[in-house]
């Protein structure tokens, strides 16, 4: 797909998800230390899931310093609907306490530096770069942006360095910040992984899985 191509996919989805009072995010935080946390505990999880702890989990841990005081086994109760909550919990107290032992109590601003905390790969780290500080140096791959940039034509490859380095060189700089929230808005309502609503996609011209089905259904 070329770049005229592409942008007119985001104009599109823009269109048909707007974005609203600048809110890009499917997770209830409003700092950069909600984010941090926040973000690594949606790993293989649902938002609803990571939002309903939210409010039991920084009532009792408001900071980066009351969590890193913690240990895992005191955090592990108040996220145990979560998906790998024990894991999740060893992350969240060792982020915690990198980012209070290393980095003054405040959550890093590099890409570079948010990866050496426990459980922030690079789609992690580019989440809270853009969402915690408007800092866009990427775009962030779930699986609903992986499954959708492989059918619209963005990327040939599955895998999500790949698929983000395809993005980066597709889109300009400016949009880049809309593509996760975009795609995963469309995945979930429309391009689902079983049974993609092909009538009622706003993008279903412009896309090379729907051309290789031949304009028909699955």
């Amino acid at each position: 797909m070329n770049r005229t191509t592409a942008c007119e996919v985001h104009r599109r989805l823009l269109k048909e998800y707007p974005i609203v009072d600048g809110q890009r995010h499917f997770l209830e935080f409003y700092n950069p230390y909600e984010t941090l946390i926040l973000t690594i505990l949606s790993a293989q999880t649902t938002d609803r899931a990571v939002n309903a702890v939210r409010d039991d989990l920084f009532a009792r841990y408001p900071t980066p310093e009351a969590l890193a005081r913690a240990e895992p086994e005191d955090v592990e109760p108040l996220i145990r609907t979560i998906g790998f909550h024990r894991t999740k919990a060893r992350h969240i107290v060792g982020a915690a306490r990198k980012v209070v032992d290393e980095f003054g109590g405040e959550v890093p601003r590099t890409m570079e530096e948010l990866l050496t905390l426990p459980g922030v790969g690079r789609k992690t780290a580019n989440i809270i770069l853009s969402q915690a500080f408007e800092i866009n140096v990427g775009i962030a791959v779930d699986t609903h942006v992986a499954r959708l940039s492989k059918r619209l034509g963005f990327t040939d490859s599955t895998n999500p360095d790949i698929i983000e380095r395809d993005l980066v060189a597709l889109f300009p700089e400016e949009a880049w910040r809309d593509i996760n929230y975009l795609l995963i808005r469309h995945g979930r309502a429309v391009c689902t992984a079983q049974n993609p609503k092909h009538a009622e996609c706003v993008v279903a011209d412009l896309c090379r899985y729907y051309r290789e089905l031949g304009g028909g259904e699955e």
